[in-house]
């Protein structure tokens, strides 16, 4: 079975009055357990009773916990949700990101991300771990730019593509382009990544579906239709739909050395799709369990999203 590490921040959304579990990279990981994977996840939180529930959720989805991710005397993370007339969530966070450079060895697939790849100290620590990341394994980028949490603009743009240097999948919203790139157009950015040295280079477009480059190739791929409940972890959903794809398809060695995996990258990217379509049909971040989907060599869930 293949073995992944996700590396980053693990925090509890805050609804109302209720937490629930989340932050980006837990989202991805709980999303690949459920299809299936073998997911280690590196992280860092408190022993506290947010931590618990973090600590319950990754292990209901069968997540294992990196030794030393739920710390004593840490602070769990948190961020405040408002969802805005079309179910869009908008965040106000309180994080807090110490981390030592996570062992990847031993791993076919690392992904990382969000507030954990750009706030220090922690993101020095993850910046160094995946630059020694062994050849062979395939390492996956999410930028999830929080404009609030990143830095000056240039700072996070070099530190984006830095890491998107390393990466063999960079997956970013159509928001997070146009924060980094003021005034250029999608598949400019994209090609832009795909210089850097991605095999796959991945914009989601919300409603609109994806854009994607992979070498030469450009696929456009529309999103399915989906009553929105809201857009939370819609993304995550759409990032663990795509890496599962791939990893069924061919394994992550394919991706490694640089082939197209056997059906296709739009073969993929329309499984992502559906992956995030079931997500955000239904309230928070609550991405698909393998049974509510057609198996990765499937292009669609098994029920009208």
């Amino acid at each position: 079975m293949t073995r992944v590490a996700v590396v980053g921040e693990a925090l509890v959304d805050v609804i109302g009055t209720t937490a629930h579990p989340g932050g980006s990279p837990v989202n991805v990981a709980v999303g690949l357990a459920r299809l299936g994977l073998d997911v280690t996840m590196m992280t860092r939180f408190g022993r506290d009773a947010h931590g618990r529930l973090l600590e319950e959720h990754l292990a209901r989805a069968g997540v294992t916990l990196a030794p030393g991710s739920a710390a004593p005397g840490a602070r769990t993370s948190s961020a405040h949700v408002t969802l805005d007339e079309h179910g869009a969530a908008m965040y106000a966070f309180d994080v807090s990101w110490d981390v030592a450079p996570p062992d990847l060895g031993g791993f076919d697939l690392v992904h990382t991300g969000s507030i954990g790849a750009y706030l220090e100290p922690g993101a020095s620590a993850v910046a160094s771990a995946l630059a020694g990341v062994p050849g062979g394994t395939v390492v996956s980028f999410d930028p999830n730019i929080r404009p609030a949490l990143v830095g000056a603009r240039a700072e996070a743009v070099a530190r984006t593509e830095r890491i998107a240097a390393l990466s063999h999948i960079v997956k970013l919203s159509d928001e997070d382009a146009s924060w980094l790139y003021p005034g250029m157009p999608v598949l400019d950015v994209l090609r832009r990544l795909s210089g850097l040295g991605a095999r796959l280079a991945v914009a989601t477009l919300g409603a609109r579906g994806c854009l994607a480059i992979a070498g030469a190739d450009v696929f456009e791929v529309p999103a399915p239709p989906v009553v929105v409940a809201d857009t939370v972890g819609a993304g995550d959903s759409f990032m663990s739909g795509l890496l599962a794809a791939l990893v069924a398809d061919a394994g992550p060695g394919v991706v490694a050395a640089g082939t197209e995996p056997g059906r296709g990258w739009e073969h993929a990217l329309r499984f992502a799709l559906w992956s995030a379509a079931v997500t955000v049909a239904r309230p928070g971040a609550d991405p698909p369990w393998a049974d509510e989907l057609v198996s990765p060599g499937g292009d669609r869930p098994t029920h009208a999203a």
